[in-house]
């Protein structure tokens, strides 16, 4: 079962991915309050909202990222099977 981590605010999505089988966590807004976490992971969802003006964020992590804004959860759910076919 794969394992997303889904920032708070996306419970559209992680509604979605829950029905699909997959083993949600949901995240704080702060992805730097969550980091302890992420590397467990196999992918992580966020809402945009946590990187700064510049569309950088300070956290750091080798689990692959995805940006859910302006993506419907089947567009997400899609990334999320492609990043882990490989």
């Amino acid at each position: 079962m794969k394992k997303v981590g889904i920032q708070k605010g996306l419970k559209n999505v992680a509604d979605f991915l829950t029905k699909e089988g997959y083993s949600v966590q949901e995240l704080g807004e702060s992805m730097e309050s969550s980091e302890s976490k992420l590397d467990n992971l196999d992918v992580i969802v966020t809402a945009d909202y946590n990187a700064n003006m510049m569309g950088y964020s300070n956290t750091e992590t080798k689990t692959p990222i995805i940006n859910a804004s302006g993506l419907t959860p089947q567009e997400i759910k899609s990334l999320i099977d492609k990043h882990n076919s490989k």
